[in-house]
């Protein structure tokens, strides 16, 4: 299976755009948003950012991110597409979905306790599931700012340790695009899209991915 992983759009329509007229003669299976499709605004953005793709005709699934407005998840929850806090399946393939981020110091929209993160995963989780997270898991490429430090969630690394899940895609840390592992588990972050970033990842008996830029 082919998946297309977006993340941290930022309210950039025009991105969006362009990202659906590059990709649409590809053969791909499904998109996935690892949240922030908005910058602090709300359900009117949202609906812009995704219109381009959601014309394209082919599935999407979405959690939120930590600086998408209030409304936002309900209009994600309204077109049926948020796998946040649930479990999706895509021909055989089950998503499940981590939206908003770990505490951040900036007391941003949507911020999640380690706690809660460790509830959703295990309240969710199937043997053999994906996970699509905002958040990117703690002492990864994903995860490391500019400074260098991590600031990802140790809950979804620990929990990444424990059931080695074939692939997380997440977002979040805009610096932190890349491709990395946690043992058997393949972590990617797309990179923004607002930037023009976006990956392509093959999900079969191995799963491989490949860093894009429109």
């Amino acid at each position: 299976m082919r998946l297309l992983a977006v993340t941290d759009i930022h309210g950039n329509s025009r991105m969006s755009k362009k990202l659906a007229e590059t990709v649409q003669n590809e053969d791909f299976d499904a998109l996935l948003i690892a949240g922030d499709l908005t910058h602090f605004t709300g359900a009117e953005t949202a609906e812009k950012v995704l219109e381009p793709i959601m014309n394209l005709g082919k599935p999407i699934i979405a959690v939120h991110g930590n600086c998408d407005g209030r409304d936002v998840p309900g209009l994600l929850e309204k077109l049926g597409i948020t796998v946040h806090n649930k479990r999706a399946e895509l021909n055989g393939l089950g998503i499940i979905g981590i939206g908003g981020s770990n505490i951040t110091p900036f007391n941003t929209v949507w911020e999640l306790s380690e706690e809660e993160i460790r509830d959703i995963l295990e309240q969710n989780y199937h043997d053999g599931d994906i996970i699509l997270s905002h958040v990117p898991p703690y002492n990864t490429i994903a995860d490391r700012v500019h400074s260098g430090i991590h600031v990802g969630s140790r809950a979804l690394r620990e929990f990444i340790e424990e059931k080695q899940p074939p692939l997380v895609v997440c977002g979040h840390i805009h610096e932190g695009r890349g491709i990395d592992r946690i043992g058997e588990t393949l972590i990617v972050n797309p990179g923004p899209l607002f930037r023009g970033y976006y990956a392509v990842v093959d999900v079969g008996e191995e799963v491989k991915a490949k860093l894009e830029k429109i």
